[in-house]
């Protein structure tokens, strides 16, 4: 068998070490400069690379392709290797054809990787043998090739899913879906959200769905599609259509309470005893009760892993207390619905710093979140316009260029009690490398305030 790889990041060396192992014939290529880490594990295992290249006629010699996620469809190389009869698939696919793990998949627009955490958090805290693959831990088929799980907690964008055929998710979590990444779906919605529910492909009646009922999208496309696996809704509230005496399985809020019922049994918490606040993250806890109920984790256990769950780095992480003033990096928040669930969760009035590349984003959604508790609101980027133009009429507008100016303008109008919040709404490119970047720089540069 050759096995052509494309992509020498994590993904990729991870499907060159699980290759090796199967004993395939392997060529491992990345048009750009592989990083240090992952080139010297290639070395290492003696694995054929190149790099800063694609050599056609070496890749077009493959039986299969495992292809990075980063890789559009679209790209030539990728339709010259369609062509040709050669099937490709994306490195979690190439990773499960090789498993009998229980499988525990998460997706969404937003908050599935506080999830993926969260949920791997109190399985391991709980003693089950659970590894951290996808989107967030290290790769899949590399655990499977050389550290195999029992289980695995699976983060999964819809670029991963968009390669994933006989993949077979026994739990699988779609936490909400919003407009994303839609250059990559002809711009179209529904495109985005069709590869978001592949996460659903292959499932049986022993698996378990759970869903953010209160999205919208997400309730619609349940409500139409015959579901073969047991759904179960998470919701904030009983008015969104949820009568939870009735529901035999779901979780939902009973004053400050979260009730999760499943398989007969009623758990409980308060939601304040969570560790991680906001709304957004009682979704988030909701949708990791479910997973570890089902994976046989005690109530007890349960209960102490969400007491214990420490922050998520760049996702509503508290930075310091400077002069009476916090500073929160969410610089995660890259889209509209992420800064909405920041702003939601905040207490304190908030100088909020956004902006970037902006996706096309509608900001009418934030309007009367940005009136009840932004003093100010300070953009950050190259070109401000759009920004400036949605909110100057709601809350004074600030226009900087780079983080020093941003944090500048910010501490102008922070006062003792108030909340710096960075929650961009927008990519980082245009200033940062990512928004990793964009938050380790924030952070920095708040310590030095001190």
């Amino acid at each position: 068998m050759k096995l052509v790889i494309l992509g020498g990041g994590e993904s990729g060396t991870g499907a060159a070490l699980l290759g090796k192992k199967l004993g395939y014939e392997i060529f491992l290529s990345d048009k750009k400069n592989i990083d240090e880490a992952h080139k010297a594990i290639l070395v290492a295992e003696a694995i054929p690379f190149e790099e800063g290249i694609h050599t056609e006629e070496r890749i077009l010699a493959a039986d299969l392709v495992v292809k990075s996620p980063g890789i559009p469809d679209s790209a030539p190389l990728i339709q010259k290797v369609r062509q040709k009869g050669i099937a490709v698939i994306s490195e979690i696919e190439f990773a499960g054809r090789h498993s009998d793990a229980v499988m525990i998949c998460i997706t969404g627009s937003n908050g599935k990787t506080t999830t993926t955490l969260l949920t791997h958090h109190i399985l391991v805290q709980a003693g089950k043998d659970a590894g951290l693959a996808g989107n967030v831990g290290h790769s899949l088929a590399a655990q499977v090739a050389e550290k195999a799980h029992s289980l695995y907690v699976v983060e999964l964008s819809s670029f991963q899913l968009d390669g994933m055929y006989h993949f077979k998710a026994d739990t699988a979590i779609i936490t909400n879906i919003t407009p994303d990444h839609l250059d990559r779906y002809d711009h179209k919605f529904e495109n985005y959200v069709d590869s978001k529910f592949r996460i659903l492909n292959n499932m049986d009646g022993a698996g378990l769905f759970i869903y953010g009922y209160d999205c919208e999208v997400v309730r619609r496309r349940v409500a139409d599609r015959k579901i073969l696996s047991q759904p179960v809704p998470f919701t904030y509230g009983k008015e969104a259509g949820i009568q939870p005496a009735e529901q035999e399985a779901c979780a939902y809020m009973e004053g400050d309470t979260i009730v999760v019922k499943l398989d007969g049994k009623i758990f409980r918490i308060g939601k304040d005893e969570v560790s991680i606040k906001g709304r957004h993250n009682v979704y988030n806890a909701m949708a990791a009760i479910l997973a570890c109920m089902h994976a046989g984790v005690s109530p007890e256990a349960i209960a102490e892993g969400l007491r214990s769950f420490p922050q998520v780095e760049h996702r509503l992480e508290t930075v310091a207390l400077i002069e009476g003033v916090t500073y929160i990096n969410d610089s995660k928040a890259t889209n509209v619905d992420s800064a909405w669930y920041a702003l939601d969760s905040m207490t304190t009035p908030v100088v909020w710093i956004a902006g970037g590349t902006d996706k096309g984003n509608d900001y009418t959604v934030l309007y009367d979140l940005v009136k009840q508790k932004v003093k100010a609101l300070v953009c950050m980027g190259v070109d401000n316009r759009k920004l400036i133009e949605n909110f100057s009429g709601i809350c004074p507008v600030a226009d900087t260029h780079s983080l020093d100016e941003a944090l500048a303008e910010a501490r102008k109008y922070a006062g003792k009690g108030d909340t710096v919040l960075l929650s961009p709404c927008c990519a980082s490119f245009d200033l940062f490398q990512n928004y990793e970047q964009r938050g380790e720089l924030f952070k920095e540069k708040v310590r030095h305030l001190k």
